[in-house]
């Protein structure tokens, strides 16, 4: 009876076990499962933001030797306004230009200039930071400490995008107005920190700076940016995080957003009702540069749109390349600004939603 009884209790906790085991296993599924977003779901927000009408170019340089590059749009006081890169063979600045409409736009200086004797002496491309991310919101910029903040990719050397490039903070008390923003002495992320991940430790390129309101990663501030590593001859995009706006750590060890190949680069985020939804483009890991979109609903795990790009090359002034999102909506129409290569050089272009006349 002993033997029997000592039996029946190792059957019945082997039948207790596997219960609990098989529980875990499907709360750990439900769990993964819980983080991904549905493709039925992912259809739905291409359908939101694609713009398939080409309205064209609304950004160039009057001096056709000088590039433009990465528009930030944001707006203030009733207008809009855009920070824009500028290249002019010797290395990046920032500029700023006004609008009343989106589709107009009118120069009106330069924000982050040439240097001398600074680690980012010859390359200052800006990135206003604190957009509000609110899809069909207000696009207004937040102050933190009573400072507006816009993070650059920095560096020394001259050229398109040469030697050691890394992220730099600078802040101003205006946004509106063409004066050049106060830097910090240092890079705040770059390729030879000690907490520097594979993917990354080459160069560090563009760089968005959010809040994370509900701190779902547990820091008030979230930074995506594009990197490349001496192992990963390719750009992905990585995940920092700070309390405080100046001190940044990485988030995780692996890249959110990468195809192990060609570019995934010049994150932006926005938040349709409870899913974030970041734009980027990808490059060379199929023919050309385009515009894509991933989905999350933590800002940590992403699920990448697998169907049509958002835009890609189909007219003269982009037949190179369309890429480096800027995705708005303004009164029911999707505004998406990006750079094209083209038959007119680098500069800045819209697609819509809605078909608009000149």
């Amino acid at each position: 009876m002993k033997n029997d009884r000592s039996i029946l209790h190792s059957v019945i906790l082997y039948i207790i076990l596997t219960i609990l085991f098989s529980s875990h296993k499907i709360t750990v599924a439900q769990q993964v499962h819980a983080k991904m977003v549905s493709q039925e779901t992912m259809g739905k927000i291409y359908n939101e933001v694609k713009t398939p009408y080409k309205y064209g170019i609304v950004l160039k340089h009057p001096d056709s030797t000088k590039l433009v590059d990465s528009p930030t749009i944001y707006r203030m006081k009733n207008l809009w306004y855009m920070t824009y890169i500028v290249f002019d063979g010797k290395g990046y600045e920032t500029w700023l230009a006004e609008s009343k409409n989106l589709l107009n736009w009118t120069t009106k200086g330069k924000i982050l200039g040439f240097t001398v004797d600074s680690w980012d002496a010859n390359q200052k491309a800006g990135y206003v930071s604190l957009v509000n991310t609110k899809w069909g919101g207000n696009y207004s910029v937040e102050k933190y400490n009573g400072k507006y903040w816009m993070s650059y990719l920095g560096g020394g050397s001259s050229g398109y995008e040469a030697g050691v490039l890394g992220i730099g903070l600078s802040n101003t008390s205006t946004l509106t107005e063409a004066k050049e923003w106060d830097r910090l002495p240092k890079p705040i992320l770059n390729p030879m920190d000690k907490d520097g991940r594979w993917f990354e430790s080459k160069t560090i390129y563009k760089s968005l700076i959010i809040r994370d309101k509900n701190k779902r990663t547990k820091y008030r501030f979230v930074m995506y940016y594009n990197a490349k590593g001496d192992t990963a001859d390719y750009e992905s995009i990585g995940m920092a995080v700070s309390k405080d706006m100046v001190s940044w750590k990485r988030f995780g060890n692996e890249p959110v957003i990468t195809k192990h190949k060609g570019i995934c680069g010049d994150a932006q985020i926005t938040r349709i009702n409870n899913i974030y939804v970041m734009f980027y483009f990808g490059a060379f890991w199929k023919p050309g540069a385009f515009e894509r979109f991933a989905c999350s609903y933590d800002l940590i795990n992403w699920t990448d749109w697998d169907g049509e790009d958002l835009v890609s090359t189909s007219e003269p002034y982009d037949k190179e390349y369309a890429h480096k999102p800027w995705v708005i909506k303004w009164k029911g129409v999707v505004y998406h600004f990006y750079t094209a290569v083209g038959q007119q050089g680098r500069v800045i272009a819209l697609a819509t939603s809605k078909e608009l006349k000149r």
